[in-house]
């Protein structure tokens, strides 16, 4: 049943007030060292999202891969999510860290607005970033400022839109499109 699957009241536990007590370790740890990076951290069927101000990704992000105890030093996916352009703010870009050494995950989230779709690299820290993010800016036009290589990695060159934005037409624009 799909029901199963979906979070409920029982499930989640969200803590938006950044003075409160967080669940996760990995939270409260960075929530010490960074307060400024917890906007928001989320509870959910096990997992647990933080919610980090652009401006504090990359600090974030070099925190949790370095500080002994959490030592997330491989970043699994990063990817954006286009929430519809009916939605404000529009975009999310979602970073999914593993540590190999201490076998556990966090996510971290930005929320960006249409209107400024900007995030500032974490290339520096994950090498790997550099082609998620080249996807990202491909598939949803979500801009990595200071990123060393920022171009289409999966469309043509002269591709017109972002072809995973939920406004981007089914079949394309011409002429790429299949009529």
């Amino acid at each position: 049943m799909a029901e199963d699957n979906q979070a409920g009241p029982a499930d989640t536990q969200t803590i938006n007030d950044p003075q409160a007590v967080t669940p996760s370790p990995v939270a409260a740890a960075l929530q010490r060292a960074h307060p400024a990076a917890v906007r928001e951290v989320v509870e959910a069927l096990g997992e647990t999202t933080i919610v980090v101000p652009r401006e504090e990704i990359v600090a974030a992000c070099t925190f949790l891969k370095t500080t002994t105890g959490c030592e997330f030093n491989f970043l699994a996916d990063l990817c954006g999510f286009d929430r519809g352009p009916e939605e404000d703010p529009r975009f999310e870009v979602n970073y999914h860290l593993f540590s190999t050494t201490k076998h556990h995950r966090v996510r971290l989230k930005v929320i960006l607005t249409e209107d400024d779709p900007h995030v500032p690299t974490v290339s520096t820290v994950w090498r790997t970033a550099d082609w998620h993010e080249r996807e990202t800016f491909d598939l949803f036009g979500v801009i990595f400022d200071g990123h060393p290589d920022l171009r289409r990695i999966l469309l043509p060159d002269d591709w017109q839109g972002h072809a995973l934005r939920k406004d981007f037409p089914l079949r394309g624009y011409e002429p790429y499109s299949l009529e």
